[in-house]
């Protein structure tokens, strides 16, 4: 037995003895010492510390070797034991505050306090005179355990959740409750090492101008955000214990109003930076600006940590001609198990493609959400084809409504065209000694083909990237202001508020299967809320009906605008199958699909 692992558990562990998943509310003012019946000693346990392996942050690859205290439910750890005598602590936390997950045939610990997040295990047999013990311990139950924070308001209606039984069409809410074995995947969202110089951040009035066209779309949405606090998610997911999770429909009001393939066409907000990249000659400084780009895509979070966006039900698209931008785009729900969205845009200075697929993790108090698919963005100026993938996000006090997100992780961008030049940014995972002016922070260099430093950059992935190895140091890149009213429409930019705009224009040439046609997320827009939740259930029992059907006619569905490519390489990908018309108003290939959604 691992004794500094059980000491660590007792308190939790030894209240939790069913074989299967229990919820205990509120334990920290539960006096279990007054529980008739209870024959279990739960008086406060000596101080204890040892060694453990923690899961480094920075970078998160690989495993160190850290001491650990607790004492008084607060677990601190260092390097050392005599920096922990001298104060000089690496992190700590209220062990009571955690959600705490167990294995103990591999000895692993997660411990997710929502703003800090531990990954522990024991390597070796630790001996009982290495550690200081001062009392016998029952052993703890071989069940993974789920404790719940106290809650502190009530819900003041029942959630909207699907019965075990039935089954949603709409793209997977998809949330996996990890196990410590499993969680061994998350390591690809680690950080390499990259010692960068270049830490500042934009000044105001020294960012490069870029051109901003000018819009005549709406600035304001129908009406500003619904209240959602009285929305109490570990209710719903106390209500499914034991259920899949990825057939439970949210209430609506949990929801912004736009679907997740709007959110993708986000990450063109910013094109400006490939339009400049498409006229530069040298391939570094072209580089630069390919990862200024890539980390605009990321700005939008900052703002965007209540609500979530709708998923797009199976064969949903949406389309966008932006004549003030000089692109269009269409995107696609081209797969409903496993959720798939693919999404294309051309412009005379580049093209841009992906195909994302999302898995999340649920730890307890936050939400990991890792994609597997790869950006593509290609030059046609120069032939360049440059591909990436995505770092980690992760939505930290997921239950709660003091919610905040971070980007981690490390994104690599390859020109498959050439080998010159290659880069590497790193999105900082937050540290417990950082303050909130160093959170969100982002570093990069562009290597050379003998992997020699050519430039460096950094910044924060919400305020702006500085290059400052450039014959002329400067800032790239610089997120448009927010309107001054953002917080009252689900924190959404003026970018954003674009989107599900639905003019008298787009009603004739837009497709019946496009997302701004979807009526529950119409009805959110216009602050209809109730009647969204309705219209939500509506639309899921047209997809279950659809399917139902399909399957009776042993039919499969077939993506409207795009095609399944098998690939030779690492991934299969889907590839975009429509044209424009000359206008470019318009697809020459329309959707046949009908009215998906009433």
């Amino acid at each position: 037995m691992v004794v500094f692992l059980v000491v660590l558990l007792i308190l939790y562990l030894s209240v939790c003895q069913s074989r299967h998943w229990e919820v205990m509310d509120d334990l920290q003012n539960l006096d279990m010492c007054s529980v008739p019946g209870s024959t279990l000693d739960l008086s406060i346990p000596g101080i204890c510390e040892g060694y453990l392996m923690k899961r480094r942050k920075y970078p998160l690859k690989g495993w160190h070797k850290r001491y650990f205290m607790l004492e008084k439910g607060i677990l601190k750890y260092s390097k050392t034991p005599q920096d922990i005598q001298r104060g000089k602590l690496h992190g700590s936390m209220d062990v009571s505050l955690a959600v705490m997950s167990v294995n103990k045939k591999s000895k692993r610990i997660d411990l997710d306090a929502g703003d800090n997040l531990y990954h522990l295990k024991v390597t070796i047999r630790l001996k009982t005179d290495n550690m200081h013990v001062n009392r016998s311990l029952p052993p703890p139950s071989r069940r993974w355990k789920y404790r719940t924070p106290s809650m502190g308001r009530h819900s003041h209606r029942a959630p909207s959740v699907a019965d075990s039984m039935a089954e949603y069409f709409d793209a997977s809410e998809v949330i996996v409750c990890e196990t410590s074995s499993e969680a061994e995947a998350s390591d690809e969202s680690g950080l390499s090492d990259i010692t960068t110089t270049s830490n500042s951040e934009p000044e105001e009035g020294h960012c490069e101008s870029l051109s901003t066209a000018v819009s005549s779309r709406r600035t304001v949405l129908p009406a500003p955000g619904a209240d959602n606090s009285h929305i109490g998610i570990m209710t719903i997911l106390y209500n499914n214990i034991g259920k899949d999770l990825s057939r439970v429909s949210m209430p609506v009001a949990l929801n912004e109003p736009v679907c997740l393939l709007q959110r993708l066409s986000e990450e063109l907000e910013y094109t400006e930076l490939l339009d400049i990249a498409n006229h530069i000659d040298d391939p570094y400084e072209r580089m630069v600006y390919v990862a200024a780009f890539s980390i605009s895509g990321y700005a939008w979070a900052s703002w965007r940590y209540r609500y979530k966006p709708f998923n797009p039900v199976l064969g949903e698209t949406y389309e966008s001609y932006r004549e003030d931008r000089g692109f269009q785009y269409i995107s696609e729900q081209v797969s409903h198990h496993p959720p798939i969205s693919a999404c294309h845009a051309e412009s005379e200075n580049f093209t841009f493609w992906q195909d994302q697929r999302w898995k999340n993790k649920f730890w307890g108090k936050s939400v990991e959400i890792i994609s597997s698919g790869q950006v593509n963005v290609s030059l046609p100026k120069y032939g360049d084809h440059y591909e990436w993938n995505k770092a980690v996000t992760c939505i930290h006090n997921v239950l709660s409504q003091q919610r905040w997100l971070e980007h981690y992780g490390e994104v690599v961008i390859r020109n498959t065209k050439s080998d010159a030049c290659t880069c590497k940014i790193s999105f900082v995972k937050s540290r417990y000694w950082s303050s909130d002016n160093s959170k969100n922070e982002v570093q990069g260099v562009v290597l050379d083909r003998a992997g020699e430093v050519v430039h460096r950059f950094g910044g924060l992935w919400h305020e702006g990237i500085f290059c400052d190895t450039l014959p002329t140091p400067k800032c790239i890149w610089k997120p448009n202001m927010q309107p001054d009213d953002h917080a009252d429409f689900y924190g959404f930019s003026r970018y954003a508020r674009e989107l599900n705009e639905l003019t008298p224009d787009l009603k004739d040439v837009l497709p019946p299967t496009d997302t701004r046609f979807r009526p529950d997320q119409r009805l959110l827009e216009e602050g209809k809320v109730m009647e969204a939740d309705k219209r939500k259930d509506e639309v899921e029992e047209k997809q279950r009906e659809r399917r139902k059907e399909m399957a009776k006619r042993g039919e499969e569905h077939i993506p409207r605008f795009f095609s399944f490519l098998v690939t030779c390489g690492y991934c299969d990908v889907f590839i975009v199958t429509c044209q424009w018309a000359a206008d470019g108003n318009e697809l020459a290939v329309n959707s046949s699909n009908g009215n998906i959604y009433v």
